[in-house]
């Protein structure tokens, strides 16, 4: 089915080039950078070299200029790697636009340069071992003593946590008002005192990406590091989790589609009882439903992406997303799997890593759950 959004011949060669440099520079390597535990600091500035880095970004701050299906596109080809430990959607679509759209003219050329060559690895920093997806649960402290602010408190599940050179550390900076407006965001650089990483947090999946908690011990950074307005960090935040759950929803959506495409060339090999597996009634039933709602999925996640681009609020409908698509990749991971019997239990066949990285899609970026109190509160209810 032909997609509804128009790439450009621009976007096309673009494709290419990303497509050569996961299957030719990362996929070779990805199974040792999972052993590891990390994707090693270089490839980020290949990245950059290449102009994976901040796709979207002007000229003037040291990006390629494009638009955000750039972004998309480079999205889409990394999920369709299976490299979805290497967090570029992260850096690039989710952390990068806090200091594109609040920071200070100052703050934008002295960081955004650097985060499009990848001399800078971005994170950014909400959830708390007691505050998650509930943001206004959050505990740690900003006071402003002199010249400089004091941030206290600690960090946990952040992505790109060890490798990163600035985390966007978001802190209470009033204990009298209310969270929504008590919230405030800071520009924190690594090698600050005060600021330390844990160790890498072991997980089932996603097993490159660099996971750690952050502790905040009595960090003093300059004034001038405040992003934004003091207090506004909570709207900030609120206004940026469009794009950050539309990206979330688009790389499940390419995931799924590419943990069908390998299922259905095993099925077609795969031989039981004397013939192919595809032969078989229940298979073509269940490739048949499963491939009928990944048409569902891409049908509104490029709707979403066109309104996205137009300036629209949907944010209600990119917490549908976000909800509905990382639900149905995590189920359609599940039923690929089963296909694949025994052998999708082993780690040398991809389908096992699309698997256990399905899973963590309904939890960061806001749970399932919290998308559907979101979805429900806009409707009224």
């Amino acid at each position: 089915m032909e997609r509804s959004i128009q790439f450009t011949q621009e976007h096309a060669l673009f494709r290419q080039t990303v497509r050569k440099f996961f299957e030719q520079q990362v996929m070779p390597f990805y199974d040792m950078w999972e052993h590891e535990g990390i994707v090693p600091r270089e490839m980020w500035n290949r990245c950059g070299q290449l102009g994976l880095l901040l796709p979207w970004l002007e000229e003037q701050y040291g990006g390629p200029g494009g638009d955000f299906l750039y972004s998309v596109i480079l999205n889409e080809e990394l999920a369709y790697s299976g490299a979805n430990s290497f967090m570029i959607p992260l850096h690039n679509d989710i952390v990068a636009p806090y200091i594109y759209s609040f920071g200070t003219e100052e703050q934008k050329m002295k960081y955004l340069p650097k985060c499009a060559s990848g001399e800078i690895v971005l994170a950014i920093a909400m959830t708390e071992p007691e505050a998650g997806s509930d943001l206004a649960g959050m505990k740690a402290t900003a006071v402003f003593d002199g010249d400089s602010w004091v941030l206290n408190g600690q960090k946990t599940f952040i992505s790109n946590g060890i490798l990163a050179d600035l985390v966007i550390v978001a802190a209470r900076s009033s204990k009298e008002l209310p969270p929504h407006q008590s919230v405030s965001l800071f520009l924190v650089e690594d090698g600050t005192e005060g600021f330390t990483k844990g160790k890498p947090i072991k997980k089932i999946g996603l097993k490159a990406q660099d996971t750690a908690e952050l502790f905040f011990d009595n960090c003093r950074i300059p004034n001038n590091n405040l992003l934004g307005q003091e207090g506004q960090g909570f709207i900030y935040l609120m206004q940026k989790l469009q794009q950050e759950r539309l990206v979330c929803a688009l790389t499940s959506q390419a995931a799924m589609e590419k943990c069908l495409a390998i299922t259905i060339d095993y099925v077609k090999e795969r031989k039981l009882f004397g013939k192919p597996l595809s032969k078989f009634q229940n298979t073509q039933f269940t490739i048949a439903e499963m491939a009928s709602e990944i048409a569902v999925g891409r049908s509104f996640i490029d709707d979403l992406i066109h309104h996205h681009i137009q300036g629209d609020d949907v944010v209600k409908e990119t917490c549908m997303a976000k909800y509905w698509i990382c639900e149905t990749a995590k189920r359609i991971t599940d039923r690929c799997l089963q296909l694949f019997g025994g052998y999708g239990y082993c780690l040398e066949y991809p389908v096992s890593r699309f698997y256990v990285d399905a899973r963590i899609q309904t939890i960061y970026a806001g749970t399932s759950e919290v998308m559907k109190m979101i979805v429900s509160r806009m409707m009224g209810l």
